[in-house]
């Protein structure tokens, strides 16, 4: 009986750390932590202070951009048309693109689109489901 309710106790001290642990719903990092994470993986880049300067204002007006269009998104309220969003995305995506060409070497933008832009989107489930085995 002993064993029974000291692995009940420590089940449930597990089960509280590991909520616990979980990273809060809701609470979006702002623009400015947004933009310093992407910092911290540019370090490989070594920029000077004027280049990370003016990546720093194409991510800032990216994400601002994205920002205005999802609190236009909300405002409008009904059902979002999915097409425009993804427009709109794509055309706020190739703006800062088009800004970071102009700072990056050509491998630079190559690592960008590859492997760290990718690393910047969210991470959420969904999308396509696996094919159902029969």
């Amino acid at each position: 009986m002993k064993k029974q309710i000291l692995l009940a106790a420590i089940a449930a001290v597990f089960s509280i750390v590991s909520v616990s642990a979980q990273p809060q719903g809701g609470q979006r990092k702002t623009i400015e932590e947004r933009v310093k994470d992407i910092d911290d993986k540019l370090v490989d880049f070594k920029l000077d202070k004027d280049k990370a300067g003016k990546v720093d204002d194409a991510l800032t007006a990216y994400f601002k951009g994205q920002q205005k269009m999802m609190e236009d998104m909300r405002a409008a309220g009904g059902q979002p048309d999915r097409d425009a969003i993804k427009a709109s995305r794509q055309k706020l995506a190739d703006e800062r693109d088009a800004k970071l060409k102009l700072v990056f070497t050509d491998d630079q933008y190559k690592k960008w689109k590859d492997e760290i832009e990718p690393s910047t989107r969210s991470q959420r489930g969904g999308g396509q489901q696996p094919p159902q085995q029969q």
